[in-house]
């Protein structure tokens, strides 16, 4: 009886406290040990779960290919003045990125490109976003985090581990069927324009060099105006300011392209073949940045940065610089200092114990920027990763074998740091999830659920290996509408097991309902994560995700409840 309270008390606190589901399962977890209706050692096995493991594994080593420029590149060929091409290409490039990807990683990467794009509204293509992406995880068994927990649990439950192609068949079936509605129902998307946002307006300078890739192409096709956080406001060419900048733009050799914005976003410039940065030239690197303000007595007042010598005298080069009050324009290295200038400033070792940096600057605070990989770091990087998944697909090796030399690879070889892999840990979703198994353990060890076979008895007519399966799949979309993708899975995982077992139906039809259902998230914006993500980017509001989401959810249970028994039986 503990166990069953317990289990309904978690249920409530979910949906009272959804931005804490963590905290709610954290505090299940303690009632649980404290009052014995699990052991110790069951506390230590759930922590330590194969699949759990297998899932932050994936999803710390998937942090590398945000280090890249793959999924930009990707990104700067969906957009187009096409909206039709345009929504075509996000949707299948979507989908199959989120087969193989972590699909809010996905969305991530996407979501600024989208929302800064030229072409079409915002809310016209992020929601697609999001639906493709999680039709897209629904592939495969790394496709998304609900997939990898449900085979954590059938691990644990002394279960053969689901194969990277179990989800594939029904899957495809999702991806086709629901993207086709989801491509007729985009007319009713809002039609909202981009919310104005107010950038820092420091202007980093940067230099085209004349056997650069970016020669001879436009700004729209070298991907210049779909950078994150960052934007392009001025092209000085041969003493000629162009301003504004249109996507038409050609660029030429020796262009300078003046960018606005986040200074912690420059390192993605650097992934721009042939562009440097103003500070480029002195060797100093960029993944620490210090922003100091000129006071009024340094002699760098009334001088131009190209002759005020910054490396000789500060170990220092500016990276950006901007000016209250003031829109700085053209070259970085004609601007006259003022008291009172802002500067970004990429520092060498000596830069804090030399005695002229408090006479000549107010010290402001460290900028940690953005890493990205370069050269042969970014193809480890990416054929490692993409590499690994392959062999996990065609059985040659465990997804976590391959997971975990793959995470010792990338700490060797400096592609990922400690404190990256520290501070990319899913702490969150690693809680929810022991406390999950433990519960499942305590509603085996208590007998709780030995009442459904009775029920199940009771009304053996009704009750079918189909019924099951459709109260499986609809108590899993209730959840997960109710509270979020993993709590749901977790929470109903048990119950389809002993229900499966009562009607003697096929397990697996079960645990891949309780899968899908899971995912099933299109009504709700707080039920899955990309939901979430694109629910404030693109202005949304709850009546958006309930047009849209209603007809999808419906189709999206007709195909499930009808390719399972299809294609896995019951």
């Amino acid at each position: 009886m503990q166990v069953l309270v317990l289990f309904i008390a978690t249920i409530f606190g979910l949906i009272r406290f959804q931005a804490h589901s963590d905290k709610v399962f954290g505090v299940l977890l303690l009632a649980l040990y404290v009052s014995s209706l699990v052991s110790t050692q069951q506390v230590i096995g759930s922590f330590s779960n194969k699949g759990l493991l297998t899932l932050i594994l994936l999803m710390v080593c998937s942090v590398v290919l945000e280090k890249t420029k793959l999924l930009r590149l990707i990104t700067n060929y969906i957009i187009g003045p096409n909206y039709r091409l345009t929504w075509l290409r996000l949707f299948s490039l979507t989908t199959f990125s989120s087969a193989i990807l972590n699909n809010t990683a996905v969305v991530s990467t996407m979501l600024a490109p989208i929302r800064n794009n030229p072409h079409h509204k915002a809310s016209k293509l992020l929601l697609p976003l999001s639906y493709a992406a999680i039709l897209g995880g629904t592939l495969t068994l790394v496709g998304t985090s609900t997939n990898l927990i449900v085979n954590s649990l059938v691990i644990d439950s002394g279960l053969p581990s689901l194969e990277f192609f179990d989800f594939t068949a029904v899957g495809l079936c999702l991806v086709v069927g629901c993207g086709l509605l989801l491509y007729l129902l985009s007319p009713l998307l809002p039609d909202h324009g981009k919310r104005h946002v107010q950038m820092r307006d420091y202007i980093i300078d940067t230099e085209v060099s004349a056997q650069s890739d970016l020669v001879g192409k436009t700004v729209e096709q070298n991907g210049l105006r779909h950078l994150e956080s960052l934007f392009l406001v001025e092209i000085l060419r041969q003493g000629r300011l162009i301003s504004p900048v249109t996507p038409h733009e050609v660029i030429q050799p020796n262009d300078r392209l003046l960018f606005s914005g986040d200074v912690k976003k420059v390192t993605i410039l650097t992934q721009f073949d042939g562009l440097s940065l103003f500070a480029s030239d002195s060797g100093l690197p960029l993944n620490n940045l210090s922003e100091v303000v000129i006071r009024p007595e340094s002699h760098l007042v009334g001088k131009t940065l190209k002759h005020a010598g910054f490396r000789a005298l500060f170990d220092a080069a500016v990276v950006a610089i901007k000016r209250d009050g003031e829109a700085l324009s053209g070259k970085l290295g004609d601007v006259e200092l003022q008291a009172g200038d802002y500067l970004v400033l990429a520092v060498g070792e000596d830069f804090s114990s030399r005695n002229n940096i408090s006479k000549n600057f107010f010290l402001l605070s460290e900028l940690e920027t953005d890493h990205c990989l370069e050269g042969w770091k970014e193809k480890l990087a990416i054929g490692g990763f993409l590499g690994a998944i392959l062999l996990a697909a065609i059985g040659v090796v465990s997804l976590f074998k391959v997971m975990l030399i793959l995470l010792g690879i990338f700490l060797l070889t400096g592609c990922l740091s400690a404190n990256e892999v520290l501070q990319r840990v899913p702490k969150n979703i690693w809680l929810i999830i022991s406390s999950a198994l433990l519960l499942s353990q305590a509603l085996s060890n208590s007998g709780a659920l030995d009442g459904m076979e009775s029920l199940v008895h009771s009304y053996d007519q009704l009750f079918t290996p189909f019924i099951g399966l459709v109260v499986v799949y609809l108590l899993a979309w209730l959840m997960t509408e109710l509270v979020t993708n993993n709590a749901a899975a977790a929470l109903v995982f048990p119950i389809s097991l002993e229900l499966a077992s009562n009607l003697s139906a096929n397990p697996q039809a079960y645990i891949l309902a309780v899968a899908f259902g899971a995912s099933a998230s299109f009504i709700s914006p707080y039920g899955y994560q990309t939901n979430l993500m694109v629910f404030n980017a693109g202005q949304y509001k709850l009546q958006d995700f309930v047009k849209v989401g209603v007809p999808m959810c419906l189709l999206y249970g007709v195909i499930v409840l009808t390719a399972i028994p299809a294609f896995i039986g019951l």
